[in-house]
């Protein structure tokens, strides 16, 4: 699934695998729904956060921040 990704993802990647906007990507590091890394003024999100957080999902639901 995240085969094509590198093993660090920054909020653009993130967005694009949950296809969701950039604000609500956003939206869900700030609510802490997905746990990061804040370098400096960027964000960083483990690869392996991120498919904890879609884990979590079962199949039909929706995402939300």
């Amino acid at each position: 699934m995240l085969r094509d990704y590198p093993d660090v993802l920054n909020i653009d990647q993130m967005c694009e695998v949950l296809s969701v906007s950039t604000k609500t990507g956003y939206a869900l590091l700030k609510k802490g729904s997905v746990q990061h890394l804040k370098v400096g003024r960027s964000y960083r999100i483990p690869k392996a956060h991120l498919l904890t957080y879609l884990i979590g999902f079962a199949p039909g639901h929706t995402i939300r921040a």
